[in-house]
């Protein structure tokens, strides 16, 4: 069974930073892309970041500059550095890893999301 557990969110002011983290568990054959996705009240759920297993990275145009995403594969995590955060970045991060045998064949997991606030 494959969890992705993520940790990291919490309340910060406008200008501070978060660091979030998610590892996946289990078994399966390769993690290739990690990233983070983000639902806003209200709103439809977004890409934030993504990185595959080559270190190839995008972002949402809303955090580029912003925020880094990277990864450790040797154990399976990635982590997303969040700087400048404004009250528009609050949501809820979602943690996803395309996992499988191969890069073709993979199916998405996700986390149980963590709440981000910014707020003053």
């Amino acid at each position: 069974q494959v969890q992705l557990v993520e940790s990291g969110g919490g309340l910060v002011q406008p200008g501070g930073s978060l660091r979030l983290s998610c590892a996946a568990s289990g078994t399966f054959f390769s993690a290739y892309i990690m990233g983070w996705y983000r639902q806003a009240p209200g709103k439809q759920r977004e890409l934030v970041a993504g990185i595959s297993s080559g270190d190839n990275i995008a972002y949402a145009g809303s955090v580029k500059g912003r925020f880094t995403i990277a990864r450790e594969n040797a154990k399976n995590t990635v982590f997303l550095q969040m700087n400048s955060l404004k009250p528009e970045d609050t949501a809820v991060y979602y943690c996803y890893a395309n996992l499988g045998p191969g890069p073709s064949s993979t199916i998405r997991y996700w986390g149980q999301g963590t709440q981000v606030t910014v707020s003053s």
